[in-house]
């Protein structure tokens, strides 16, 4: 199966957990159908990411400070050509960008958001506006590990729900929910 197999099955089978998340899954399914080129930055109209947001036993969440969007947000990030499966992609992205070995994946996505960024040059594209069609996953951390900040990130830190950071970007309070649910 390649990456958009997966991608399109995947996002074919999930349950949304919002009314706004199952019109993001839509949106995400009719992009797949410019074939392979929408898991890559080449496709200036948008592409698909993945992401995961970390949870600890204590149920609080690791955030990256963004170094280029200066926000704070999950982990994740853009497929690579290695990527087998959108859950791959999100958890080698986490495992990247918060220096968790160990990281416990849930398979199924929690959230789909899209949302207007800048790329920066790759996957032979030049940089500029474009939209990230973001699936986003649930990542377990397990107990005791130490997170370490990536080339990425200007910082990286945990929060409880109840006491989240600013500037927080947009899509990140509606992950909390569907995510401690799985826990």
């Amino acid at each position: 199966m390649t990456l958009l197999q997966n991608a399109v099955d995947t996002l074919g089978r999930w349950r949304a957990t919002s009314e706004a998340a199952d019109l993001a899954r839509k949106r995400t399914l009719e992009l797949l159908g410019a074939g392979p080129v929408a898991l890559t930055r080449a496709h200036r109209a948008g592409h698909v990411t993945a992401s995961a947001l970390i949870v600890d036993e204590r149920r609080r969440v690791l955030l990256c400070l963004h170094g280029r969007l200066g926000m704070w947000m999950q982990v994740g990030g853009h497929c690579e050509p290695g990527d087998d499966t959108l859950a791959e992609a999100a958890l080698r992205e986490a495992g990247e960008e918060s220096g968790i070995p160990g990281l416990r994946l849930d398979p199924d996505p929690i959230d789909v958001d899209i949302h207007a960024v800048r790329c920066a040059p790759g996957d032979g594209a030049p940089a500029g506006p474009s939209h990230h069609f973001d699936v986003r996953f649930l990542a377990v951390c397990p107990a005791g590990a130490v997170e370490r900040i990536s080339d990425e990130s200007a910082d990286l830190a945990w929060f409880t729900a109840d006491a989240l950071p600013t500037p927080l970007a947009g899509g990140v309070v509606q992950q909390l929910a569907p995510a401690f649910a799985r826990l």
